[in-house]
C-alpha cells in the first residue's frame, strides 16, 4: 500500500484523508483527545451526558476533550487539556492524577488517539456543564453502584460511550496495583 497521503476534502474541524486505498478522518484543530476518570474522596465515578449530533441522542461519557484546540495551546499537554476538560464539563478538579492508557479510538476510521487518566478524590471546584454550546448533565454515582447505573440509562435509551466500561476497569486495575505496591 502506497504511503502517498491525498487530502479529498476538508472541514473547519475534520478532514478525510486517502493513504493508499485506505480513506480516514483526522481532526485538522487539535492534537490529541483526553479523557478522565474521575473520583470522589468517596469513590464515587463522576460522569458527563451530552447530546452527540452525529448520533441524534444523548450519551454517557468520561468528561473529555481535545488537547490543543484552543488557538494558542497548540502545544497543549494532555495532562493540561485533562484537568481543564475535567473542570469545565463537571466543575471537579483533583490533585491526584495516574495516566492509565494512550490508545487508538477508532482505529478504522480515524488516526485520532486518546489518553486516558485517573483523577483521585475529586473536588467540586466550579459549575461545570461545559464551555460555549455545550449543554453537559454532571452525574456523580457510587462506583458499587455504576454497572446498574448504566444499565437502567441504556434501558431508558440513552447510549454509554464504550470508554466508560474500558476507563473503569483501567482505573480500579490501577488503584489494585497502588494498593498491592504499599502492601509490606
Amino acid at each position: 500500500m502506497s504511503d502517498q497521503e491525498q487530502t479529498l476534502w476538508q472541514g473547519k474541524f475534520l478532514a478525510v484523508r486517502r493513504r493508499g486505498t485506505w480513506e480516514y478522518v483526522t481532526r485538522t484543530n487539535a492534537h490529541n483527545v483526553v479523557g478522565v476518570v474521575a473520583l470522589s474522596p468517596v469513590n464515587e465515578v463522576i460522569l458527563v451526558e451530552q447530546f452527540r449530533q452525529p448520533l441524534g441522542r444523548r450519551v454517557i461519557e468520561l468528561p473529555a476533550g481535545l488537547a490543543g484546540d484552543d488557538p494558542g495551546s497548540e502545544r497543549e499537554e494532555p495532562l493540561a487539556a485533562a484537568e481543564r476538560e475535567l473542570l469545565e464539563e463537571t466543575g471537579y478538579a483533583s490533585q491526584h492524577w495516574t495516566q492509565l492508557m494512550s490508545g487508538a479510538t477508532s482505529a478504522g476510521l480515524t488516526d485520532e488517539t486518546i489518553v486516558l487518566f485517573l483523577a483521585e478524590n475529586a473536588v467540586c471546584a466550579g459549575d461545570g456543564g461545559g464551555v460555549g454550546h455545550e449543554d453537559i448533565t454532571v452525574h456523580v454515582v457510587p462506583l458499587a453502584e455504576v454497572d446498574a447505573w448504566l444499565e437502567a440509562r441504556q434501558r431508558s435509551g440513552l447510549l454509554v460511550d464504550f470508554k466508560v466500561p474500558a476507563g473503569l476497569y483501567l482505573a480500579t486495575a490501577a488503584q489494585r496495583a497502588a494498593h498491592a505496591a504499599r502492601r509490606p
